[in-house]
């Protein structure tokens, strides 16, 4: 693969003696979008923590936007990649507002308390316009739904325009039009020019939005699948993540997993 924007080669991760990742040679595309799948302690967690710089592999080489972690200030990268997490809404000061907290994104800064240019909240204003939400704008972020702040987040990752976009488990405790809101979001995100690369992590095949091409799946830190969302997002595989029988049907380009009942079972 020419140029890919992530590959890992070889990644052992230990911790007190004990394998949490074991993950042979892999390479994601530039222009893919990847959803990492996997449930509770299936190393998703490992994984995005090497990708974003703040753990190293015990063993192997991981190369992120063309730089070998351990060889580039991991500074500079994360300048490139915007990340977006639940725990991430906690660092903010409950009073600042919507725009002011997607200004901050110049310099991933958290609060309001570094100073922000007529710039940054021009364009702030700009993100949250073109992604629907501007009527937010002046609103404390203590006011927002847990919806509306996701989506203020990933405006917020947006603003310095980054390369890849990596989405940790967004729909976390949201309600079913949320949740649906907020993908919808993300779709358009994903489908519109110049968007970046979006890595989506998720304990939920049914998240696995259209735009989304590839997964890549992972059960107790190894690998079940990866590649092509078609071919990789089977039944057989996502029985094996979970390990639960599990049968799948799709939709408009959407995943349906369900739980496959017992020949014998009682509605």
């Amino acid at each position: 693969m020419a140029n890919p924007s992530i590959e890992l080669h070889d990644i052992l991760v230990k911790r007190d003696g004990r394998v949490i990742l074991n993950l042979p040679s892999l390479e994601i595309g530039k222009g893919e979008h990847w959803a990492i799948l996997g449930a509770n302690g299936s190393g998703k967690t490992t994984l995005l923590q090497m990708i974003l710089g703040y753990l190293w592999p015990t063993q192997g080489t991981v190369r992120v936007l063309g730089h070998i972690l351990g060889r580039y200030d991991v500074r500079e990268l994360r300048k490139q990649i915007g990340f977006v997490s639940m725990a991430m809404t906690e660092r903010f000061l409950a009073a600042d507002t919507a725009e002011t907290i997607v200004a901050t994104g110049k310099t991933a800064a958290a609060g309001s308390y570094l100073p922000l240019s007529d710039e940054d909240m021009k364009r702030a204003g700009e993100l949250l316009d073109s992604l629907s939400m501007k009527h937010l704008a002046n609103h404390p972020f203590r006011t927002l739904s847990q919806g509306e702040r996701q989506k203020v987040m990933i405006a917020r990752a947006l603003h310095a325009e980054p390369e890849l976009l990596v989405l940790d488990e967004p729909c976390t405790g949201l309600d079913f039009p949320s949740r649906e809101s907020l993908l919808e979001m993300i779709e358009g995100i994903a489908t519109t020019a110049h968007a970046p690369q979006i890595l989506y992590v998720t304990h939920y095949p049914n998240e696995l939005f259209p735009a989304l091409t590839h997964v890549l799946m992972l059960k107790e830190g190894t690998l079940v699948a990866a590649g092509e969302k078609i071919s990789s997002l089977t039944a057989g595989n996502l029985s094996e993540a979970f390990s639960l029988p599990i049968q799948l049907t799709w939709e408009d380009g959407v995943p349906n997993a369900r739980r496959k009942k017992a020949a014998n079972a009682i509605d």
